[in-house]
């Protein structure tokens, strides 16, 4: 892993980056992702005190909390980065993307492994919290402000709280999410369920209009019960 991976994959993701200098010197998600690097690397080899430090000031510096001992994988990106909160033993793999509010956090005070582990190409929305020891599969999407609480297979896009599969096996896992065009699984089922109320509705009136005069009103009474 290299510090110009970490630079380049800022380029890719971000269309307002305009030149290295900007993003050596200006973005946040850049810096937390270089001082984790190093705070990992003491964590593996046992240096006290130091890991926790270097974490702590990166919090202080970019808001983003990343604890020393998370593994994260090549070519990852934080954008924007303020309120980011990645737990001890997550887990993340290679080109992943987040934005800012993300959290990879336990849903109690289990011990052992508590956190998420996403893996390759994935990207997970604004806001959006994955708690507890689930996996996030290969080429996913987390839709901003979704909470996820169980796994999720490979290139799947969930949305909604808690969250639901919107949609599974997509054709073009690679592409970027689309945050204007999310899915609303809920608002479906009740599009569904209205469409078929009205179907009911229609065929009961048309039931009225053709029966007898004499027996319309057997039918009106019917109904109202």
């Amino acid at each position: 892993m290299s510090i110009r991976d970490d630079v380049k994959v800022v380029f890719e993701r971000d269309p307002a980056a305009k030149n290295v200098f900007e993003v050596v010197f200006m973005y946040p998600g850049f810096h937390a992702i270089v001082l984790h690097r190093l705070a990992h690397f003491l964590w593996k080899i046992k240096i006290p005190l130091f890991p926790r430090m270097i974490s702590a000031f990166s919090r202080f510096l970019t808001g983003i909390d990343i604890h020393p001992a998370a593994k994260i994988g090549k070519r990852f990106f934080i954008d924007h980065g303020m309120g980011v909160v990645i737990g001890e033993t997550s887990e993340i793999g290679d080109n992943v993307l987040i934005y800012q509010g993300v959290t990879l956090g336990g849903t109690g005070k289990d011990t052992g492994k508590r956190h998420p582990t996403l893996g390759n190409d994935i990207v997970v929305g604004s806001g959006a919290k994955i708690l507890g020891p689930i996996t996030i599969g290969n080429g996913s999407k987390i839709g901003a402000g979704s909470v996820v609480v169980h796994s999720v297979p490979d290139n799947c896009t969930v949305v909604g709280v808690p969250g639901r599969i919107a949609r599974m096996n997509e054709e073009k896992p690679e592409e970027t999410l689309q945050h204007g065009d999310l899915p609303d699984p809920v608002r479906e089922v009740v599009a569904e369920l209205y469409k078929r109320i009205k179907e009911v509705e229609d065929r009961c009136d048309k039931c009225t209009t053709d029966v007898p005069k004499r027996d319309e009103k057997v039918v009106k009474d019917f109904m109202e019960e």
